[in-house]
């Protein structure tokens, strides 16, 4: 049996892994960050003469978290179907070798 489909999956999962631990970099905000968007939406609020409210914080954290999510899980769902097709090709070709 050629092993190169077999490598062709694992290169496919290995890629998509770092797709998507290079997305979740990307994508998430770090301590500091937070802390500066935090001064940064109050100073914001302050200027606009409005006051700064933990909700409405909390409620744009969440829409970042949330597109994050999004992403993540489109790139684990591509992750899944060229896996998925790999070793559905990589099984094929098994199935049908020369005895």
């Amino acid at each position: 049996m050629n092993n190169s489909e077999y490598n062709k999956a694992e290169n496919a999962v290995n890629n998509t892994e770092n797709s998507l631990k290079n997305l979740a970099d990307k994508a998430k905000w770090k301590v500091e960050e937070l802390a500066d968007k935090a001064k940064d939406y109050i100073n914001e609020k302050r200027a606009n003469d409005d006051e700064a409210q933990q909700e409405d914080w909390f409620e744009r954290v969440k829409n970042n978290a949330s597109d994050a999510w999004d992403d993540i899980k489109d790139k684990a769902n591509e992750a899944w179907e060229k896996t998925k097709n790999t070793t559905e090709d990589v099984k094929e070709k098994w199935n049908n070798r020369p005895n």
